[in-house]
């Protein structure tokens, strides 16, 4: 029997779109609490060194979560999540960017649209990331910043905070 459990990361410059596919040894409903719980998000949302602070969040559509990537020198960059849609424990839709403390856009980088959808069979949940940037320039200039790199470790972080999660339970 086959326990590798998938990872896909692609690119598609024709779409500009960036396409995750990542299963987890969970249920879908402790999956979904990690992605839509401030406390767990913080817990793998920033890429070690660096710490991500939820300032507020509102999960609802229409709702907006504020938060703040703190690096090791105490640098800061905040960032903000527009929800859009939101089917509980199945997927939710937002539009991202950069912002200042008090949530307000900046032109930093053009913000991209997220999706992210859950499903589970037999104890493993797959989680569909895809993220839809405006155009092939921000698309470029988010993974030239190390993008790939970055959202690997987090979701790598994710899956210990969930074995650790499962082991409690």
């Amino acid at each position: 029997m086959n326990t590798a459990l998938l990872f896909d990361f692609t690119v598609n410059k024709e779409t500009c779109t960036v396409k995750v596919t990542r299963e987890f040894k969970a249920s879908q409903n402790l999956v979904w609490q990690t992605w839509t719980d401030p406390e767990l998000l913080d817990q793998w949302w920033a890429p070690v060194p660096y710490k991500s602070i939820t300032k507020k969040m509102d999960f609802n559509s229409g709702g907006r979560r504020l938060y703040k990537m703190v690096g090791p020198e105490g640098d800061e960059h905040w960032c903000f999540a527009d929800y859009t849609s939101i089917h509980p424990k199945e997927n939710f839709s937002y539009t991202d960017g950069f912002c200042d403390s008090e949530g307000n856009k900046t032109n930093f980088i053009a913000g991209a649209d997220w999706t992210v959808n859950f499903s589970e069979s037999d104890g493993i949940t797959t989680v569909l990331v895809q993220i839809k940037h405006k155009s092939l320039e921000d698309l470029e200039k988010i993974i030239e910043m190390g993008f790939k790199e970055g959202f690997i470790i987090c979701i790598e972080q994710l899956d210990q905070l969930l074995k650790q999660s499962v082991q409690n339970d």
